[in-house]
């Protein structure tokens, strides 16, 4: 647990969520945030890109960005895991809470494109300790 990270990583708009394919190639996706004690969390489509790859692995890499995903401060490594429905639900409190009306306008175009088949799964992730 590393509070100052999680702080720091969670009061930006934006986090970019590096996760990892099966051959150990990195994918970096922008992504919205939000704090939960001493968790950063994040909501996505469940058959997202990244929510696959979480499955097999979760390790991760963070670091704050703007929207387009250019990278605003330094990284952090972390172990995303996958939320069950009642977790999904409090993480999407949790960031309409934070992004208010534009999420709940960018919430309802994505669920009208392409959420309504498989829905969404929350995503909570445990940043590592630096090192001593």
């Amino acid at each position: 647990m590393n509070r100052a990270e999680v702080e720091r990583l969670s009061r930006g708009k934006y986090l970019s969520l590096t996760t990892y394919k099966k051959d150990g190639t990195a994918v970096a996706t922008p992504v919205w945030v939000a704090r939960d004690k001493d968790e950063v969390v994040v909501i996505t489509d469940a058959g997202s890109g990244k929510a696959k790859r979480i499955r097999n692995n979760g390790r991760v890499d963070l670091a704050p960005c703007d929207v387009r995903g250019r990278i605003s401060g330094p990284s952090v490594g972390g172990r995303a895991t996958l939320t069950d429905s009642t977790g999904t639900s409090q993480i999407e409190g949790q960031i309409k809470r934070k992004y208010g009306l534009q999420y709940t306008a960018i919430g309802l175009m994505e669920k009208l494109r392409r959420r309504e088949a498989s829905g969404s799964v929350g995503m909570r992730i445990d940043i590592d300790s630096p090192a001593s």
